[in-house]
């Protein structure tokens, strides 16, 4: 295993990542447990973000200055979801005549329905914010220097 794949969760310099990704953070106040999810997220998801930035019209791009702000929104709002669901799922009532194989594949299933919903949620909001100028205001604000 490389070390990249050891790291702590203080191994995770906030410098290392991306100034949209970094901003975000701050702005969220997201905990230090969960940056080390947050960096993973934002790495793994780019494909899947970039689709959907790319299929809005340009009148929603607008609202957010580029990609990276749209994505980095996005891996945050994917952790904490991520984690709310991690904890509900702890609690879910599987049925007996289910393997644990079986049970794990459905807890990821609903895990990745979870963090697509959070792309699908996002990319509302965003084109919602085209006609909210408070929701628009809203969102530029996460990125104001």
């Amino acid at each position: 295993m490389s070390d990249q794949n050891n790291e702590t969760v203080t191994d995770i310099d906030l410098e290392t990542v991306s100034p949209e990704l970094r901003t975000v953070i701050e702005y969220d106040e997201v905990p230090e447990q969960m940056l080390g999810m947050v960096v993973s997220i934002h790495e793994a998801s780019e494909e899947t973000v970039r689709e959907a930035w790319d299929q809005m019209p340009a009148s929603a791009q607008n609202i957010l200055d580029n990609f990276e702000q749209f994505h980095a929104l996005i891996s945050v709002s994917q952790a904490f979801a991520g984690v709310n669901f991690m904890q509900e799922a702890q609690n879910l009532n599987m049925s007996q005549e289910m393997t644990d194989e079986q049970q794990e594949a459905y807890r990821a299933q609903l895990l990745d329905q979870v963090l697509y919903n959070c792309v699908k949620d996002m990319t509302k909001q965003v084109k919602k914010a085209r006609r909210d100028p408070i929701l628009k205001r809203d969102f530029q604000n996460v990125f104001k220097k």
